[in-house]
């Protein structure tokens, strides 16, 4: 019996390609004003597979990270993909080797990770609320977390912001309702 394996390289559109860079830029510079500490961003090579993500020192001196993914997208074989982002706090491949670190970071912060789910036209819109529940997870008050610009959905029951880890836009979820398993990890390169 012959078996062929056919290996199908699949690339996003060159729009969704354009946009997300675009909004990586855009996110990460605002992401690194808008935070009260010190936020490096790494160069982006892509053709390394290292995508750029934004790193910080917490005042518990433990590294953190963003990270700004593709979920899904459409590309050259499925044009009408929806087109989902992740927003990725502490989670997820990528993170900044230990000889970036400051000399007074004491390990990956490895207590808190949480990935938002949301289309490229709300990125922008959730900034400031991300910088937010940073902010209140490093201080350990949920009564401190900010009304998100746009409604949520939760894969758990939204009771407490700071113990949840994955949530999607009420718009994401109903986009993403036609992907055959919302909680795979469909992160794509790009």
């Amino acid at each position: 019996m012959l078996v062929v394996s056919l290996k199908v390289s699949v690339t996003m559109t060159p729009k969704a390609i354009s946009i997300v860079s675009q909004l990586r830029r855009e996110f990460y510079s605002l992401f690194a004003v808008a935070m009260p500490v010190e936020v490096s961003i790494t160069p982006n090579n892509s053709s390394m597979g290292n995508l750029p993500i934004a790193y910080w020192i917490d005042d518990n001196k433990l590294l953190n990270y963003l990270r700004i993914c593709v979920y899904t997208a459409p590309d050259d074989l499925i044009p009408e993909r929806p087109f989902i982002l992740r927003v990725s706090v502490n989670k997820g491949a990528g993170i900044v080797a230990p000889n970036k670190w400051r000399k007074d970071c004491q390990g990956m912060n490895q207590d808190w990770n949480f990935d938002l789910i949301l289309l490229p036209e709300e990125i922008l819109d959730f900034l400031p609320w991300i910088v937010n529940l940073v902010q209140s997870h490093e201080k350990g008050s949920a009564s401190l977390v900010e009304k998100p610009p746009h409604p949520l959905e939760a894969t758990t029951p939204i009771s407490n912001a700071l113990l949840l880890n994955e949530l999607w836009t009420q718009k994401a979820w109903q986009f993403g309702s036609s992907l055959p398993n919302k909680t795979i990890n469909n992160i794509k390169s790009g």
